[in-house]
């Protein structure tokens, strides 16, 4: 017959339910099954904290509600992170995030629409002729992906820069019209 293990638990510890508790000290997190430490994580380390509540759960050590009201979760995460748990096992939790590439402005994308910059063409008539949304060009400029190039000074105007008093002056030599 198997021996019933008792409820006992080390001094200052949460207790989950009858069967788990948890520690928090000096920044770590250890989780307690009777007097045994089953797991430690830092207190910060969330992907470690989602881990192994979903762990515990889908090993049918503790109940949904158990867990929510022990750490004071939302139901939510603690749903995501058995999804998770199931989907891909605990490695799971400690993949990169997979985070979307740039999809519309591709390489030969990138270069057309530098080489229209570099001609003095704004990024409206740039996107206009590509294709794209212009707030797309604006966003690779910002971002460094795109770059506009210095605008030389007097650019389509082949006059000296003159004074305000020299332009007034010859204004008032012109015609009225």
């Amino acid at each position: 017959m198997p021996q019933m293990m008792l409820p006992i638990f080390p001094a200052g510890v949460t207790e989950i339910n009858d069967k788990l508790a948890f520690k928090k000290e000096d920044g770590v997190v250890t989780y307690f099954s009777a007097t045994m430490p089953v797991f430690q994580h830092s207190e910060t380390d969330i992907a470690s904290f989602k881990m192994i509540v979903s762990q515990f759960y889908v090993l049918d050590m503790a109940k949904q509600s158990e867990i929510v009201s022990a750490f004071g979760l939302n139901a939510q995460l603690l749903k995501r992170a058995v999804k998770l748990f199931r989907k891909k096992g605990a490695p799971g939790f400690f993949e990169p995030k997979k985070n979307r590439g740039p999809g519309v402005l591709t390489e030969s994308v990138l270069s057309d629409a530098q080489s229209m910059l570099d001609q003095g063409l704004p990024p409206s008539a740039v996107a206009q002729q590509l294709g794209q949304k212009a707030d797309t060009i604006r966003k690779a400029i910002s971002y460094g992906r795109l770059h506009r190039p210095s605008i030389p000074p007097n650019r389509g105007n082949n006059r000296e820069a003159t004074s305000k008093s020299e332009r007034s002056a010859s204004d008032s030599d012109g015609e009225m019209g």
